[in-house]
């Protein structure tokens, strides 16, 4: 998925997003790879990825299983027109996870990656995720679990500060929980679970890459709640402490990344 919030978020670039396409698509090619809908008479017939971003990931569960259909949803219509230039095999909408609502037991596998930290009590959004799957289905999520570190927390601090806060004060901000939580939750609800974590080391390039990665995604709500002149401040004493958090060493720079993986057999 693309990391993007509601509707009433900021508009988001697809461009700058898939800056880092692959760091960030290793995470959904590993949760997919857990999901074990099969060929032949267990083939699926219909496949949702939610929060689809630019799609250059949705167009892989097309490569995984090229009969079925596969639907792509994402709230951002700059993402969804991405998409649609890009995966002709995909049926791409603009949609809002929170008021998605198809028809029961309508879908074999529904995926989510890295939408869900968006949506404030997305606990509660588990049992219809899981009345729209198929007895049999599978719905695999994955979100990031690192917001405790510095790249989320130096933002937010610098964010609360004047003259900032007045400008930032509401906004979306992402949020997520331990794998044991989506576990018992879904658990719950009758569903096998498998769920993991797994911290993955990013090695970086370039001159402040670490804004650069979190500019595309977790901090883009902040920056485009910036009017210009505050936003090139906020920018520069960002920069000088992801600097100072994440310092370079022979021209490369390690940006650990906590993600939470679940996998619900229905």
């Amino acid at each position: 998925m693309a990391d993007t919030p509601t509707p009433a978020g900021p508009r988001w670039d697809p461009e700058r997003y898939l800056t880092y396409a692959d760091e960030r698509g290793r995470p959904f090619v590993e949760l997919v790879a857990r999901v074990s809908a099969q060929s032949g008479d267990q083939r699926p017939e219909r496949v949702v990825d939610l929060g689809c971003g630019p799609g250059n990931l949705t167009a892989l569960l097309a490569d995984r299983w090229p009969d079925a259909e596969i639907v792509g949803l994402d709230s951002s219509p700059e993402m969804i027109e991405a998409a649609r230039q890009k995966e002709p095999r995909v049926a791409f909408e603009v949609a809002d996870l929170r008021e998605w609502a198809p028809p029961a037991a309508s879908v074999d596998v529904l995926v989510s990656n890295a939408t869900l930290q968006w949506v404030p009590g997305h606990l509660d959004l588990l049992p219809r995720l899981v009345e729209a799957v198929r007895p049999g289905g599978w719905l695999a999520f994955q979100v990031p679990g690192n917001f405790g570190e510095p790249s989320h927390t130096l933002r937010a601090e610098l964010a609360d500060r004047p003259p900032y806060a007045a400008h930032t004060r509401g906004i979306a901000s992402p949020a997520s929980h331990d794998p044991a939580v989506y576990l018992e939750a879904l658990a719950a609800l009758g569903c096998d679970v498998d769920a993991w974590e797994t911290t993955y080391l990013h090695v970086l390039t370039g001159d402040d890459p670490v804004f650069d990665w979190v500019s595309g995604t977790g901090a883009r709500p902040t920056l485009q709640a910036l009017p210009d002149d505050l936003r090139a401040e906020f920018e520069r004493e960002f920069k000088a402490r992801l600097r100072e958090a994440y310092p370079a060493r022979d021209g490369r720079v390690v940006l650990p990344f906590r993600r939470v993986f679940v996998v619900a057999h229905v």
